[in-house]
């Protein structure tokens, strides 16, 4: 059963403001795709996909109020998914970590996990910039706007719009190569 993001964003926000109803009939759906997750990836062991599936709801419960109701629900949740699995892979407690090329399961039935996951660390490094870097980078990397376009809304220059672009792009870079363990190179 997939569940449109909509609906379930919707679930998530009611949930942030206390109703309990949203907030179990979330947790239950959300409960049901992440065990299919999980056991898809540890070669159909329900045992182990059951405990992570209780350590990311535990996990989801706790970080429930930085959820951003401006982001993907989906990439969220998966986002915590895929970190808690990375956690018990270099713990040790999974042997093998087999990602699945075709029929992943999704919350909002989109089949594409990885790009929903990649949704998510991009708009965690695009919180860590100014907010006029960022800015700058969602008009013109993700929504395609020219410069001169982007630099009118933004009320600056074409100029000073190029550099806040060129700066994030670069601040971006540097943490990606940081969380990597490349170290803090200089960037280009």
């Amino acid at each position: 059963m997939t569940r449109d993001e909509t609906e379930l964003k919707a679930l998530m926000i009611l949930a942030q403001k206390g109703d309990s109803g949203a907030y179990t009939a979330l947790l239950a759906i959300v409960q049901r795709h992440l065990f299919l997750f999980f056991r898809r990836r540890l070669s159909g062991d329900s045992d182990r996909a059951g405990d992570l599936v209780q350590e990311t709801l535990m996990a989801i419960h706790a970080k429930r109020h930085t959820f951003n109701p401006d982001q993907n629900f989906t990439s969220w949740v998966y986002a915590i998914a895929r970190y808690k699995l990375v956690d018990a892979y270099r713990r040790g407690r999974i042997r093998a970590y087999e990602p699945l090329d075709d029929e992943v399961s999704s919350l909002d039935g989109n089949p594409d996990l990885d790009a929903a996951l990649a949704r998510a660390d991009l708009e965690k490094l695009m919180q860590s910039l100014p907010a006029r870097q960022r800015s700058a980078i969602n008009l013109t990397r993700v929504e395609g706007l020219s410069h001169a376009e982007a630099a009118r809304r933004l009320g600056a220059t074409e100029s000073t719009l190029k550099m806040s672009v060129h700066r994030g792009l670069k601040a971006v870079r540097r943490r990606l190569r940081q969380s990597e363990g490349g170290g803090d190179e200089q960037a280009d």
